[in-house]
Parts: structure tokens; C-alpha cells; sequence
């Protein structure tokens, strides 16, 4: 396999994806060592680009994500990690971090 690529700030995708019903749960960002530090532990770890600090997913909440493995893309920059979550994904409480439809009214993309 190919070396992983990150980015110019060190860090990769990460798409977090419920192993059982295939759900999309969130994506956040990996660098080297929240990558090893989920290998090692076998739960989710992040880095928090606002923070600029590691987070161990659901280490207050107890929102743990139990890693059942972990994929690459073919291009090498962006991982797919397979998860049995013990709570729910999002901040808000929500199972998902994607529960609202885009609103193409309301939304600050131009056309």
C-alpha cells in the first residue's frame, strides 16, 4: 500500500461510517498521531483544527467509537473508519452529524 497522503497541515479526512448500518456518522480530521493513537486504542481519536489539540472521541460524553477497521481510498488521502458507536456521533446529540437537508435557499454557496 501506498504511504497515506496528508495534506499541507499535516492531516487527513476521516469519514466515520457506522460498521453495522452503514450510516455516515461525521468526518474529522486525522493527523499522524491521532491515527496511531486510534490503531493502538481501538477507539476514534481526532485532531480538532479549532482547538489545535488531539481529541479522544466521547472521552467526556462516553460517545466512544469502537473501531472495526479502518480503509483507505484509492488515492491514499482519505480514510474510511468503521465503527460500532456506543452513543451518538454528533455534538448536538443527534445519531448522525447529517440530519439537516441542505437548503439551497439558505445555504452561503454561490451558483
Amino acid at each position: 500500500m501506498p504511504p497515506l497522503k496528508f495534506n499541507e497541515q499535516g492531516l487527513i479526512p476521516a469519514v466515520i461510517q457506522d460498521a453495522h448500518t452503514r450510516e455516515v456518522l461525521m468526518v474529522a480530521w486525522m493527523n499522524a498521531t491521532a491515527l496511531a493513537l486510534t490503531q493502538a486504542s481501538g477507539e476514534t481519536h481526532f485532531w480538532s483544527r479549532s482547538r489545535q489539540a488531539l481529541w479522544h472521541k466521547g472521552s467526556t460524553s462516553g460517545n466512544v467509537q469502537r473501531v472495526e477497521a479502518i480503509l483507505v481510498d484509492c488515492d491514499a488521502d482519505t480514510l474510511l473508519v468503521l465503527v460500532t458507536p456506543a452513543g451518538p456521533a454528533c455534538h448536538t446529540g443527534a445519531r448522525t452529524c447529517f440530519y439537516r437537508p441542505l437548503d439551497q435557499h439558505n445555504n452561503n454557496e454561490s451558483p
